[in-house]
């Protein structure tokens, strides 16, 4: 990366890797381009408000930033935004109806799930809410059983996986909870727990499988990689990272899945890498 950053936020979209927000040498507004062709970055423009602990996914033709904290008093915000890679322009979209920070999206059938996070008052939420980006309207569903923040989500086959993080924003209270979530009966059910409790880890979906790298604790970063793989309920150990980081960004692109920023030590630690993991 261009910045060195943590606590970040990323999304592919047409065929570039967007790194967003976050604390560091760059500002919480700050948006980076990664070509993979070109092994270039460049600079995007910016956000119209700084965020960190944001979540981010594409849907169609457009990525969407939703949520996250702002400034140095973490208040949680409900804001949306959508960017146009054509125009390279942000618009502000329908607010999300709990504003949260430190929360995890995924996107099935073009509808983006958001759940989770910290909401105002600085208490956990297990708030599932449903943006429609053609209507531009959100609905309420199922809350998950277990109220927690700074996790990570995916979509495989159609359903939602929320896995690990962490209570009250503290890292010495990680989780390995794991939850599935069933968007046409609205149920949650418990899955098979991540093997290695964690929190401040980033997650992604490449085939049938969910890969979730990095996370902190008082005694450090991680640098495992775990993935699940709903057919069989299962989690596999692969190969761990190089850089064991928090608050990064693991993106899929093309086979791959890039690990991009995060801090290396836990706390306020910042880095520009982007480590990239074959499966």
């Amino acid at each position: 990366m261009l910045t060195s950053r943590t606590e970040v936020t990323g999304a592919a979209l047409d065929g570039r890797l967007y790194v967003i927000g976050g604390f560091g040498f760059g500002g919480g507004d700050a948006v980076e381009a990664y070509d993979p062709k070109a092994d270039r970055w460049e600079r995007r423009a910016p956000l119209p408000v700084g965020v960190h602990h944001a979540a981010a996914v594409a849907v169609g033709a457009r990525l969407y930033v939703i949520g996250g904290y702002a400034g140095l008093v973490w208040s949680a915000l409900d804001t949306v935004f959508e960017y146009d890679p054509g125009a390279d322009r942000w618009q502000a979209r329908a607010p999300l109806p709990t504003g949260r920070g430190a929360l995890a999206v995924a996107a099935i059938d073009g509808r983006i799930y958001a759940v989770g996070g910290v909401a105002r008052g600085r208490q956990n939420t297990g708030a599932l809410e449903v943006f429609d980006p053609p209507r531009d309207r959100w609905e309420a569903r199922a809350p998950m059983a277990v109220p927690r923040d700074h996790h990570a989500a995916g979509a495989v086959d159609g359903k939602l996986h929320v896995v690990g993080g962490r209570l009250g924003g503290d890292y010495g209270r990680n989780l390995d909870a794991h939850e599935g979530y069933d968007p046409a009966a609205d149920t949650w059910g418990r899955r098979a727990p991540l093997p290695t409790a964690r929190s401040g880890i980033a997650a992604a979906v490449l085939g049938r499988r969910l890969y979730v790298f990095g996370g902190e604790a008082p005694g450090g970063t991680f640098r495992q990689v775990e993935a699940y793989e709903p057919e069989g309920d299962r989690w596999v150990t692969l190969r761990p990272m190089p850089t064991g980081r928090h608050g990064l960004a693991a993106i899929a692109h093309e086979g791959r899945i890039h690990v991009i920023s995060g801090g290396p030590r836990p706390g306020g630690s910042f880095s520009a890498l982007n480590e990239v993991f074959t499966p």
